[in-house]
Formats: structure tokens, sequence, C-alpha cells
């Protein structure tokens, strides 16, 4: 990173401070040091909707003022949807549309440049009021040739991409904010599409975060909640059968797959509003919905039929705690549940009084990305009734409380069950649970 990137030791606290109020000083401080690990150009792109930047330019700016401010810096595609719109209609030219794409005629594509110069100087200028150092690139990035000039006009395909003004941005350690404007080897100004040229800009760069800034928040579910995570791996086929994703919602996650399969494993992308942004990167909980490609569940009804080393490893990692000696030898498993790189474990035993959930065990460095949730969720489908405990005081209680049907504390544990009714059995796991041996010593 170079030293205009750098931020100040002093500045970087304070923020870990600021941010502490929503999570750990912890957890803000593992993020902050795994982005800054990465090159440059490998940490984020934002691409930004018009109607982002009409409706919530100060929380934009804001948000992306910050990052700049604890040494990481975002590279920023932005849209001008709904301007563009409004200029049109007042020129009286009339908007085309052909398969979602604008047809552009020589008209057009005068307003179109006017109106995508425009939102990028203000969005600009908006960064440097508010103290970051901004670039504005609205040209000499995206090389491109005409879709179909008999059906489209003047509209582009991006076919190749020069990194050249994006690095020379970040070597100074400004944010570069780039239009989706192409042009032709010859010169020709080609509208692009907005979220084709983010596609060809995050797969020349391969970064860390791919960040989609829109005012829903993230994807919703069919109650009009946000999805906090997707898991493709073991998601995306139940998702895209669902009747309440409407067309254009599928098409996004279709794009988002595609997008993931592309780059490198430990990318992923998140959905969140421009004030949200901090909370989304730096935080397990987040405030979106983050996607990854993420790992393939693997189930096991035998200790044989899975790697107890790696396993081992990372329950005492998770737990920070040493597994008792005798603990494969004497644990009746009934189902495991594993991620496919062992970084998330679901194991299950079979109880006189029902099934026991003995261990969920998360690696430190797959929190905040869902695969526990991915896994707790496979494991869900097969399993209807359950019981555990919990110590109290556990940071992973708000999420059991979540999942439970009800809770009974004891001196040091929390007993938690879920799809039992009858008081008989709630006493015995309630007795099983106050009974049971420790497994994890020191």
């Amino acid at each position: 990173m170079s030293p205009a990137m750098q931020p100040h030791r002093q500045t970087r606290q304070t923020i870990v401070r600021l941010l502490s109020s929503m999570a750990s000083a912890k957890e803000i401080s593992q993020y902050l040091k795994r982005f800054s690990q990465l090159d440059a150009k490998r940490f984020a792109v934002v691409k930004v909707g018009g109607a982002v930047l009409r409706d919530d330019l100060d929380a934009l700016t804001s948000s992306l003022s910050f990052l700049q401010e604890v040494g990481l810096t975002p590279i920023v595609l932005h849209g001008a949807g709904p301007q563009l719109d409004a200029e049109l209609s007042a020129a009286g030219i009339e908007k085309q549309t052909v398969d979602g794409l604008r047809v552009t005629t020589p008209e057009a594509l005068a307003i179109v440049r006017k109106v995508f110069q425009q939102s990028n100087l203000q969005l600009v200028e908006a960064l440097q009021q508010n103290g970051a150092r901004a670039t504005s690139i609205t040209g000499g990035v995206f090389e491109a040739e005409y879709l179909d000039q008999s059906i489209y006009g003047l509209v582009g395909e991006v076919k190749r991409v020069n990194l050249a003004p994006i690095e020379a941005s970040l070597r100074a350690g400004s944010i570069p904010v780039i239009t989706s404007l192409g042009e032709t080897p010859s010169g020709q100004i080609l509208n692009v599409n907005a979220d084709f040229a983010a596609n060809e800009l995050v797969q020349e760069l391969q970064p860390y975060k791919i960040i989609f800034l829109t005012g829903t928040g993230g994807l919703l579910d069919a109650d009009g909640k946000v999805i906090d995570s997707i898991n493709l791996s073991t998601e995306y086929e139940h998702l895209i059968q669902q009747p309440w994703l409407h067309g254009g919602m599928k098409v996004k996650i279709e794009q988002i797959k595609d997008l993931l399969d592309r780059l490198p494993e430990e990318s992923s992308v998140s959905i969140t509003r421009p004030a949200d942004l901090a909370k989304e990167l730096f935080t397990h909980k987040g405030s979106g919905t983050l996607v990854r490609r993420g790992e393939k569940v693997l189930k096991a009804t035998a200790w044989e039929q899975l790697d107890i080393v790696r396993l081992k490893a990372l329950i005492e990692s998770s737990f920070g705690r040493t597994l008792v000696p005798d603990y494969f030898e004497k644990t009746k498993l009934l189902r495991a549940y594993v991620s496919e790189n062992y970084r998330t474990a679901v194991i299950l035993t079979d109880e006189a009084e029902g099934v026991y959930l003995d261990k969920f065990a998360v690696l430190d460095d797959a929190q905040g990305e869902g695969l526990g949730r991915a896994v707790w969720n496979v494991m869900l489908e097969e399993t209807p009734q359950l019981f555990w405990r919990s110590r109290n005081g556990n940071a992973v209680n708000h999420f059991y409380y979540a999942e439970s049907d009800g809770c009974y504390k004891l001196d040091h544990w929390k007993v938690f069950w879920f799809g039992a009714s009858d008081f008989d059995s709630i006493r015995g796991y309630v007795k099983h649970c106050g009974e049971r041996q420790a497994s994890l010593q020191g």
C-alpha cells in the first residue's frame, strides 16, 4: 500500500472505537487486517446506481470517505439511469429498449455523455467536499465494439478493460470514479450498460469484494425482509425455484452466480444501502445480503468418513480449547455436516432424550461469510427436532435464541431446543444437559 493510502494509526483506532457500538473491536480489527493485506486494486469494486446518486448522495459519500479514512480505496463505477430518463424526456426523445438495453441514437448519445459526466462530477465533487480524494474517469477504461448497430444504435459491448487510469488514481491514494461509457478503437463513444461494464471490470480486477449499493438494502425474501446471506453451493438451485422470486431478482442472482463462478473462491458480493456499508464490511452480522460461491457441505454418519485430524483442528480452533483425548471414541456420531474445506461443522449425536447438537464450530476466518448459516440450514432439512446447550455468555447465543423454540437457564449453561412442545421432553433435555460431561478442556 502506497504512503498516500496509509491511514494514521490514531485515525484507525478512532474508527475501531466508533464501530465498536455495532460489533467487537476484535471483529472490526480482523476485517481491517484482512482488507489491508490486499493489493489496492483487489479490495472492492462498488457499483452505484443512478437512483442512489440522486436520492442518497450524502450517505454514499460518507461511506466511501470512511473507507478511505481506514486506508482502503474502493473503485467506484456508477450508472445514471433515472437522470438519463429525465433528460431524454425533457429533450423530447422517447425511451426505447430492446431486451432491456437502451437504444441509443446519435441525438440520445449526446445527452448520455452529458448526463454521465454531470453525474460523475457530482459524485467526485461531493467526495472532495467530504474530505476524500477522488478522481473523475469518464473515458479510457472500456474499449468497446458495436453490440449490433442496426438494432441498438450507438450501444457498445466491452472487449477490453484498460486499467491504467484506475491504477494511476489508486497510486495517488484517490478513489477512481468511473462512468460506463465505452470507446471503439477509432474513438467513437458508445453507451455501455453499467451492469455489463461492472462485470467486465470485476473480471479484470478479480476483487475481494463486489458491492452493489441499492435503496432496498439487499435481496428480499417472500416477506419483504432482507436475506442476510446466500451460499450458492448449497442454496442456489432451491432459491431460483421459489415462486416469490420475481424476474428482476432472479436475473440478478443468476448474474451474481455467473460473476462469482469466474472469480477467486474468496470473492463475494455484498448488496446493501450506502449508510450500512461499514456495518456490512466490518461486522460478522453485516447489514444487507452477502452472496458467496461458498463451499459444498459434506454429510457423514461415521467418523471414518471424515478427516478426523482436520475436524479436530477445526473444533479446537473454533472453541479455543482442546478436545478430551477420547472424544471421537466415546462420542457416538449420528450425523456430521462439514463444509468441504473444514471451516464449519455441525455434529449431532443420538441420545435417549433425542437428537443432540454436540458441536457447532466455525473458524474465525469463516465468520461473517454466511458459511455457518449455510451448514446449519443443511442440517435443519434433516433434523425436525433438536436440543443443545451453550455456555452463558457465548457470543453465538443470540443466534441460538433466534433458531430455537425455547431456552432454559442452568447455572453455567443455557439449554435450547426446537421441535418439542411437551413438558416431559423438555425436562429430559434440561436434565441431560445438566449432567452431560464436558468434552472440551483447558
